[in-house]
């Protein structure tokens, strides 16, 4: 008789205890007060507390409140036991009639921690860790007008280059002309529609087709 009502009291007990579905580093738990939990490595040193505020579902006895997602002021704190690795996984991979076979081991890294407490209500959330170190990227960005001045006067000597080549063009269509006979000019003439050809000579043909 002692021992079916013991039996009986510890199932009632855990029928009555307050549990908790909470999401830590990208695994949902069911946890319950003073249970180990391990979880992918925290942030958190060993011997500390954490909060975990993405609470979806809390259990208290008949009483269930679901989140949609996550419960607003449900929070579940814990300790930080000690930070360890998991048991090696062999991953083994091989393609037949190719002769590839590779071998690996992992060892997930975990954190061990204790649930101590499960508040369904009132809880604040924990501040996000904020992230310095911006302000010495300005000092870099001031010397880029240093470097527009210096390229400034690459850009005339390029003008006066562009300047020079149509004269020399120019001398070489003269000369060319010059190497040509009356009657070639006169057909040159002729196609470009230049009117009282019979009357010039060769210097005021060439100086019409220049």
């Amino acid at each position: 008789m002692y021992i079916c009502t013991h039996f009986l009291n510890k199932f009632n007990h855990i029928i009555n205890a307050m549990y908790a579905i909470v999401e830590i580093a990208g695994q949902q738990f069911k946890v319950e007060k003073d249970q180990k939990v391990f979880v992918h490595r925290l942030a958190t040193e060993e011997g500390k507390k954490v909060a975990f505020d993405n609470v979806l579902l809390i259990g208290d006895g008949d009483k269930v409140t679901i989140g949609a997602p996550a419960i607003n002021g449900a929070q579940v704190g814990a300790k930080v036991v000690k930070h360890l690795k998991g048991d090696k996984v062999i991953v083994f991979k091989k393609k037949r009639r190719k002769g590839y076979r590779v071998k690996n081991g992992h060892r997930q890294s975990l954190s061990e921690i204790v649930i101590e407490s499960i508040v369904a209500t009132g809880a604040k959330k924990s501040a996000p860790a904020k992230a310095e170190k911006a302000a010495p990227k300005k000092e870099v960005k001031k010397a880029a007008p240093v470097k527009a001045e210096k390229a400034a006067p690459k850009k005339e000597v390029k003008k006066v280059e562009a300047k020079a080549k149509p004269t020399a063009k120019v001398e070489e269509v003269t000369q060319d002309l010059s190497k040509m006979t009356v009657a070639q000019l006169k057909e040159m003439a002729k196609a470009k529609g230049i009117s009282g050809i019979s009357s010039m000579k060769k210097a005021d043909l060439i100086a019409a087709l220049s």
